[in-house]
């Protein structure tokens, strides 16, 4: 994949870009030239310091922060008119947002489903359909759509996870055949666990032990870094192509088809 292309000019929107994933897409987007709208359901102080670190990085005028809870149209409406009234445009939306709670099948509480679904599927839909007739006026508009290597391996204690992500692969292949004509493409990227550059010791053994040496044929854990790269490749001219897929980033654990 082309790495890092130019997106100057470009406005993104990344929901659940506070922390983890969304963050380091938000970076690797604002780095190829991007402005980013930062969105996080009630973590403001983090959202914020991801804005900071970006207009640090990159200047002034390229990050602002959103709280917005994705599964409520009304809250999805009113981020796309903040992101379209701070910088006239909208060209990619990056949907990351979601809950993860974990937990035996046979005693998950309905709410903790409902929670999860609503977040990552019901805003995934909402998110898309509000942000669709603007990614379509400069006929270059990108829709990525976070997924998971669980959804297609299955796992244990995470059937309201599983279920979600399931659906997005079936949602961006829906979406490809509908937006395609309006010039959006709409990919799913399907990582395994990942690990930021500076994750603690407990946490790299934990992904250590889940992804160990003997299960990833490349031998090692993946990082954010190497999620976000293809994220942001992606969104640039050299994949305008592509669509309907699912990119699969895992180090050889699943291989997609």
């Amino acid at each position: 994949m082309e790495a890092s292309p130019n997106l100057s000019g470009r406005v993104a929107i990344v929901t659940g870009s506070a922390r983890r994933t969304g963050r380091t897409i938000a970076h690797k987007l604002a780095g190829a030239g991007a402005s980013v709208l930062i969105n996080a359901r009630s973590a403001l102080v983090e959202a914020n310091a991801v804005v900071e670190e970006l207009e640090t990085a990159y200047g002034k005028g390229r990050a602002l922060a959103c709280l917005a809870d994705v599964s409520d149209p009304a809250s999805v409406d009113a981020m796309i008119a903040l992101t379209l009234k701070t910088w006239g445009r909208l060209d990619i939306l990056v949907n990351n947002a979601s809950v993860r709670r974990h937990g035996e099948f046979a005693t998950y509480p309905l709410s903790d489903w409902h929670d999860i679904l609503h977040t990552t599927l019901d805003g995934t839909f909402l998110c898309s359909r509000a942000a669709a007739p603007h990614l379509a006026v400069n006929k270059q508009g990108c829709i990525i759509n976070m997924g998971g290597v669980a959804a297609h391996t299955g796992a244990k204690n995470a059937a309201a996870m599983i279920t979600a992500k399931a659906g997005l692969v079936g949602l961006t292949r829906a979406l490809a055949h509908e937006l395609g004509p309006m010039g959006i493409t709409v990919n799913c990227v399907a990582p395994a666990s990942m690990r930021s550059a500076d994750e603690d010791p407990a946490r790299i053994a934990q992904l250590n032990s889940l992804y160990g040496h003997d299960k990833v044929p490349l031998g090692r854990s993946g990082t954010m870094d190497e999620v976000s790269e293809a994220v942001v490749a992606l969104c640039g001219p050299a994949w305008r192509y592509m669509t309907g897929q699912v990119v699969h980033i895992n180090g050889g654990i699943f291989f997609g088809s």
